[in-house]
């Protein structure tokens, strides 16, 4: 498919510490869009999963915000913010989730572009009394690929080791951190920072397409990107006695530059009866 124009040839100021421009940039390249990193901030003060910063507001807020700064530290029209999320999953089956956002803010056409992915984390967690339960721990936890931090005690104790990514340094960590242990304990986590966590980096790729859908999606009115469907219309008449039932007729389209909106058809034929309020009052 060939570039989109509105993007050919134009950059966006991606920026991250950790390495997202690899899995971005050659979605992205699709729609034309090189994708500039920016390291000159440290996004870690915007939050960390290793909790030395609490992020200030929304998923959504803090991906604007890196967005924002980019522009910014670049002087680009264009910036692409991108946060990440863990949490249970929404099925509530008590497994580690992970929801990611990348907002990208277009300051020629006054638009922000917003796309989400989410799915099964790898975010391990446990407190382990000797090498052996540190290794059998690891293992489960996907290290070496997934990448481990490491506490003395507990989830909450200053000193720690992140990044770890080889059995030898794990080992030396493991032993220096027993040492000023007071619980004689060592505390293991997932570092869920993205060059750390391929996982992560798979749902990252995932919100990375939904973009590209978006950037691709353009309104048939003035052609923006971000075509986007709001909501459903109900009104689907009954297949028995054909009065309009509350399962969808038209979905809505809004475009979010000049506001054009467009109903199209949510479904053909017509609602199951048992979905009829007046054949099941």
């Amino acid at each position: 498919m060939a570039p989109d124009p509105l993007y050919a040839g134009q950059t966006v100021a991606l920026l991250s510490l950790h390495d997202k421009a690899r899995l971005l940039a050659p979605l992205l390249s699709q729609a034309g869009l090189a994708v500039q990193p920016e390291t000159g901030f440290d996004t870690d003060q915007l939050g960390s999963f290793t909790r030395e910063h609490a992020r200030a507001g929304s998923q959504l807020q803090a991906a604007r915000t890196k967005a924002r700064l980019g522009m910014s530290l670049t002087g680009l029209p264009l910036g692409l913010g991108s946060e990440g999320s863990f949490g249970p999953d929404p099925f509530g089956m008590g497994l580690p989730w992970n929801v990611e956002v990348l907002v990208m803010l277009d300051d020629r056409l006054g638009l922000e572009l917003v796309a989400w992915a989410q799915g099964p984390a790898r975010h391990h967690h446990v407190r382990v009394p000797d090498w052996p339960a540190l290794l059998a721990a690891a293992r489960a936890a996907g290290f070496p690929a997934h990448r481990l931090v490491l506490r003395p005690e507990g989830p909450d104790h200053p000193l720690l080791y992140k990044g770890l990514a080889d059995e030898g340094a794990l080992r030396q960590a493991f032993e220096r951190l027993q040492q000023a242990s007071a619980n004689g304990q060592v505390f293991m986590e997932s570092d869920l920072r993205a060059h750390c966590n391929p996982t992560r980096q798979g749902v990252i790729v995932e919100a990375g397409q939904a973009l590209l859908a978006r950037l691709r999606a353009h309104c048939p009115a003035c052609y923006a990107p971000g075509w986007n469907r709001v909501d459903t219309v109900p009104g689907l008449p009954c297949e028995a006695c054909g009065c309009p039932t509350r399962q969808p007729l038209a979905c809505r389209w809004v475009c979010l530059r000049c506001r054009h909106e467009q109903l199209e058809p949510a479904a053909s034929g017509a609602a199951d009866p048992a979905t009829c309020d007046f054949c099941n009052p």
